[in-house]
């Protein structure tokens, strides 16, 4: 096992910068996921790494020892490309153990080795068949398994899932999670899927055009963004912004837009306390906008805003709500059992303490509707139905 860490590293093609300025560490034995957009410098970072790409600028060690000019094979890493990359001519056998035997291992080694790993992926019983005589999740699980025998310091891993179906893809997410956990090597796993990102990664690295956004656990990555990008890639159905005016009215700070006037926290309170500008773009889940029936209201952090429905999204256990109110729409989640007719009138409530406020200028996240010292407490509240309208604050 090894420490990888990226030291002020640029990589420009031509003009064209890839990667931007990055310093990065992978601690020793971490499940380490670069998540973006595509074009946002994670396979190129990776590949850095790996030695199939020059770093234009920086430095990048494994363990103790800068490998900028060392040779691919003799980084000891192992890399799982997405497209598996399994020599069609070859048995899985021999896939499995073409780098074991280009190190000139002895043939009793070869064949304890592949058959172990074989064992671990429940290969052994495909391992005279071709390539072409297997499904996308056995090629996968032969793609792994040429990795895992070689024992290196670092697996490196460019979104090997992606070719998989939805539910081969749970399932070899689910084997990746119990091989990492017995064997905990240096892993570094680059994907645009979320879902990948946040199950598999110990820590999380969101890239945006090449350059590093956050770095952070999945949990502080959903619930504390860094800022707006951030905010607004993470999380599954993405955030709702609005551009909001801060006004103060005897002595109570609020958000409005237009007829809408939203309460600001007492935590958002004090990190506006000294904010210079008079507008900030307010984010809000749409797991903290219910209807307001269905919501655990919690007097003087949220308010209740009268909407009307407009496309439903129906995910079996949840529903999520396309509401529209003036000029704007709000993404809401509701019970599945729930029936939502479209165009109809509803009372929804939005739930302040999990609202962040973002620069509108710089994008970064000023403040949120709860602390971080006190998200544990607000994820277990329990609250009287007690808030104020929007009627009863004009009055």
């Amino acid at each position: 096992m090894a420490r990888v860490y990226l030291e002020h590293v640029w990589k420009k093609f031509g003009t064209v910068v890839a990667v931007k300025d990055l310093t990065l560490e992978v601690k020793d034995g971490e499940f380490f996921v670069l998540l973006g957009p595509s074009g946002c410098g994670k396979t190129t970072t990776l590949r850095m790494i790996a030695g199939l790409e020059d770093v234009t600028e920086g430095t990048i060690y494994i363990g103790d020892r800068v490998v900028n000019d060392v040779h691919p094979k003799d980084r000891d890493i192992a890399m799982v490309f997405q497209n598996y990359a399994l020599y069609p001519h070859m048995s899985v056998f021999d896939n499995i153990s073409f780098g074991l035997k280009l190190r000139g291992l002895p043939k009793e080694e070869i064949k304890a080795r592949v058959d172990e790993v074989a064992g671990w992926l429940g290969l052994k019983e495909l391992l005279n068949r071709r390539p072409r005589e297997l499904s996308g999740g056995q090629r996968q699980r032969v793609a792994l398994a040429r990795a895992l025998v070689r024992r290196p310091q670092v697996f490196l891993m460019d979104e090997p899932l992606s070719n998989l179906d939805a539910k081969l893809r749970t399932q070899a997410r689910g084997e990746l999670l119990r091989l990492h956990k017995d064997f905990p090597t240096t892993t570094i796993y680059v994907t645009h899927d979320q879902v990948e990102a946040m199950t598999l990664g110990d820590r999380v690295a969101v890239m945006m055009e090449g350059t590093l956004q956050q770095v952070d656990s999945p949990q502080m990555l959903y619930l504390y963004p860094a800022n707006q990008f951030v905010a607004g890639f993470v999380g599954t159905p993405p955030m709702n912004f609005l551009t909001m005016d801060i006004v103060t009215e005897e002595g109570q700070m609020y958000l409005k837009h237009n007829g809408l006037k939203v309460p600001v926290t007492a935590d958002m309170a004090v990190g506006l306390k000294d904010y210079p500008k008079n507008k900030v773009l307010m984010g809000i889940r749409p797991q903290d906008v219910h209807l307001a029936d269905e919501a655990r209201m919690i007097e003087n952090s949220g308010w209740v805003l009268h909407c009307i429905s407009d496309v439903a999204e129906r995910l079996g256990t949840e529903t999520y709500v396309h509401f529209t109110l003036d000029d704007f729409e709000l993404v809401g989640r509701v019970s599945a059992v729930r029936t939502v007719s479209m165009g109809m009138e509803y009372d929804i409530y939005m739930d302040m303490t999990g609202a962040h406020l973002f620069d509108l200028d710089t994008g970064v996240r000023v403040c949120s509707g709860t602390a971080p010292e006190k998200m544990e407490t607000r994820l277990g509240l329990k609250a009287e139905p007690q808030l104020r309208t929007a009627e009863q604050s004009e009055e």
